[in-house]
C-alpha cells in the first residue's frame, strides 16, 4: 500500500471526524450519524495502516482520533455497586474457574515438591545441619519454640494485616511477572515451596509434624490456594506471550491482562480472609481439630464459590474480562 496515496485519499475524512469531535454536544442528528460512520471508517483505516505499512506518527494520530471518537460514540460510564456485585458473583469466580487447568496442576506439582523437600530434609541429618546449628534447630522445633510462637509474637490485628500485605504482594508479583515468559513465577513458587518444605522437614525430624500441620492448615489451605491461583494465572499470561492463539498478541494479552487485574483484586480479598485466619484462628486456644476444621471450611467455601458460581458464570460466557462497553476497541486485522 502506498502510504502517501492512502493519506491523500482519506485525510478529508479524518479532518471531518476531528471537526465533528470538537463540536461536542452541538451536533445535529445527521452529524451524529456522520460521526459514527466516520469513526468506523477511521478505525478500519488505522487497522490497515498498522498491519501493512505502520507509520509511527500517523498511527499515533489515528489512534488518538479513534479513541476520542469511541469515547464520544459510546459515552462514559461510572462504576456502581452493581459492578462490584457482578464482579464478586460472576466475573472473579468465572476467571478463577476458567483458569483451573493452569492453577490446579500448579497446586498439585507445588505441593508434591514441598512434600519431597520436607522428606529429603527430614531423612538427611546433614541437610538439617547445613540449615542451622543443632541448638538453633532445637529452638525452632521444641514445644513453645519459634515455629509455634511465630503466630502469636505480635498482636493479632497487626499480624493479620502484615500477613495479608505480604501474601497480596506475592500473588500480585505472580500475576504481573507472568508476562515475562513465566520464569519469575516458577522462582516465586519454588521459594514458597522451599520455605514450606523446610518447615515440614525440620518439624518431622523432631517428631512434631502433627503440631506443624495443626499450625499451617487453618490458614494455609486458603492462603496457598490463592497463591496457586495467582501463579497459574501468571503462567497462563506468560504462555499467551508465547502462543496468543487466533488473536493478535496484543489483543490476547489485553484480554488476559484485564482478567488478571481483576484476579488480583479478588485474590486480595481471599488473602484478607486467610490473613484473618492466620492472625486470629491459628494462634488461638482452640483445639487443633477445631482450628483445622475452620481452615477446611474456608477452603471448601472458596472452592464451592469457584466451581458453582464460577462454573455457572463461565458456561454463560463470562470470561472475567470487563464488560464490552469498557473495553478498548478491537480493530479488525487486514488480511
Amino acid at each position: 500500500m502506498d502510504l502517501d496515496v492512502f493519506v491523500t485519499a482519506h485525510r478529508a475524512e479524518w479532518d471531518r471526524l476531528n471537526h465533528l469531535l470538537h463540536r461536542g454536544r452541538r451536533l445535529t442528528g445527521a452529524e451524529a450519524d456522520e460521526l459514527v460512520s466516520l469513526y468506523q471508517r477511521t478505525a478500519t483505516h488505522l487497522s490497515q495502516i498498522q498491519s501493512t505499512t505502520p507509520d509511527p506518527m500517523l498511527t499515533a494520530r489515528l489512534t488518538q482520533l479513534v479513541a476520542r471518537a469511541r469515547a464520544t460514540v459510546t459515552g462514559t460510564r461510572r462504576a456502581s455497586w452493581r459492578d462490584a456485585v457482578r464482579f464478586l458473583t460472576a466475573g472473579f469466580p468465572a476467571a478463577v474457574y476458567r483458569s483451573r487447568h493452569w492453577w490446579v496442576p500448579t497446586a498439585l506439582i507445588s505441593t508434591a515438591l514441598a512434600a519431597l523437600i520436607g522428606w529429603w530434609i527430614a531423612t538427611h541429618p546433614e541437610i538439617q545441619s547445613s540449615i542451622a546449628a543443632p541448638s538453633a534447630l532445637r529452638d525452632m522445633t521444641r514445644p513453645g519454640g519459634e515455629y509455634e510462637t511465630y503466630y502469636s509474637s505480635h498482636p493479632a490485628a497487626s499480624f493479620a494485616a502484615q500477613v495479608w500485605t505480604n501474601n497480596a504482594q506475592a500473588a500480585t508479583m505472580c500475576l504481573v511477572l507472568g508476562a515475562f515468559l513465566c520464569l519469575p513465577v516458577f522462582w516465586i513458587l519454588f521459594l514458597n515451596m522451599l520455605n514450606l518444605g523446610v518447615g515440614i522437614g525440620l518439624m518431622a525430624s523432631a517428631g512434631r509434624l502433627d503440631t506443624f500441620l495443626g499450625l499451617i492448615l487453618p490458614h494455609g489451605l486458603l492462603e496457598l490456594t490463592a497463591v496457586f491461583v495467582a501463579a497459574g494465572t501468571g503462567l497462563r499470561l506468560g504462555w499467551t506471550v508465547i502462543d496468543p492463539g487466533p488473536l493478535s498478541r496484543r489483543t490476547a494479552l489485553a484480554q488476559q491482562g484485564r482478567a488478571a487485574l481483576g484476579m488480583a483484586i479478588g485474590l486480595a480479598l481471599v488473602l484478607f480472609v486467610s490473613g484473618v485466619l492466620e492472625g486470629f484462628v491459628t494462634p488461638s486456644g482452640l483445639p487443633t481439630w477445631a482450628r483445622i476444621t475452620i481452615g477446611i471450611a474456608a477452603e471448601s467455601a472458596f472452592l464451592t464459590y469457584v466451581y458453582v458460581l464460577g462454573g455457572r458464570a463461565a458456561r454463560a460466557g463470562d470470561t472475567g474480562d470487563v464488560e464490552e462497553p469498557d473495553r478498548s476497541a478491537e480493530l479488525p486485522i487486514a488480511a
